[in-house]
């Protein structure tokens, strides 16, 4: 059994997540200058790459919340396929950014950068765990 408070809990979470991804490719389109931690062509060309997968990564954590919310036994799936998808998105980006000092040479949008990796690592592998841990319960839902 999950408890309704810890139920909100993390549907607040995977909200979040995606409202804050949605903000991000907000401000990447309306004025780089708000969130690039670079400013090389192959920085815009990498970051350019990233749209689907993060629009895929917003669809599960939807997809997550609104079948958490409706007790559906799909949350699992959700819930995974997000978690998945950040831990995927997480091992391409910090790559990136090892390869090509983005944390270390570029201040304060380095700063920013690893702290975005360091979320998206810790809600990923925490919402896996979470569910994990749950599975039963939640395919017991509905």
């Amino acid at each position: 059994m999950i408890e309704e408070s810890e139920r909100r809990r993390v549907i607040v979470v995977l909200v979040a997540g995606a409202v804050l991804m949605v903000a991000y490719w907000t401000a990447w389109y309306a004025d780089r200058s708000l969130v690039a931690s670079n400013h090389r062509p192959a920085y815009y060309e990498f970051e350019n790459a990233f749209p689907l997968a993060d629009g895929w990564l917003t669809v599960a954590l939807l997809g997550a919340a609104w079948t958490l919310s409706r007790r559906s036994p799909f949350a699992l799936f959700w819930l995974l396929a997000g978690g998945g998808a950040g831990l995927y998105l997480f091992g391409m980006d910090v790559l990136y950014d090892l390869e090509n000092g983005i944390w270390w040479n570029f201040g304060a949008g380095g700063v920013i950068e690893l702290c975005i990796n360091l979320v998206t690592l810790v809600v990923s592998v925490w919402l896996l765990r979470w569910s994990w841990q749950r599975r039963k319960a939640l395919l017991a839902d509905g």
